[in-house]
């Protein structure tokens, strides 16, 4: 594992979603969005998975994945590669659901205020309609890479 820069984790817990990306048995590239919901210092990301599907199947057989998050604003971004461990729904921590709870109900919570500002009405709120999570991705990222142009890295 490799160790995570407190810019690189602020950056990451300010994400509203993340893309992972699998490999499946012919090798093709299968990328998603998952929520992360836990980040340590020495390299481990915790995802959860909603949806027990083509990711899981992917990370079943092979553990290779890549986490890219990017913020289009600023010109910043990373990819954090490394080895996934799949971690069963009954073998999750309640405080680990709770904190994925509260996450949904942050979300449903900024569209509302942002509806308001906008004053635009809606009544669509989508991330009350999530399933409950069906595993926990646990990632030793092993190599970052570092998105930012190289002419604006020095900013």
């Amino acid at each position: 594992m490799i160790k995570l820069s407190d810019d690189i984790r602020h950056f990451l817990e300010k994400q509203g979603f993340v893309i992972v990306s699998t490999l499946d048995e012919q090798g093709t590239i299968h990328c998603s969005a998952k929520g992360i919901i836990g980040i340590e210092a020495e390299g481990r990301i915790y995802l959860i998975d909603l949806y027990r599907s083509r990711t899981f199947h992917n990370l079943t057989g092979s553990p290779t994945v890549s986490i890219t998050a990017v913020d289009e604003h600023h010109f910043v971004g990373y990819t954090l590669k490394g080895k996934a461990e799949i971690v069963e729904r009954e073998k999750i921590k309640r405080h680990i659901i709770k904190k994925w709870e509260e996450r949904v109900i942050q979300r449903i919570s900024k569209r509302l205020i942002q509806s308001v500002k906008t004053d635009k009405k809606s009544s669509a709120h989508p991330e009350s309609r999530f399933p409950q999570p069906q595993y926990l991705i646990v990632v030793n990222v092993e190599e970052i890479v570092d998105l930012a142009p190289g002419h604006l890295k020095s900013l």
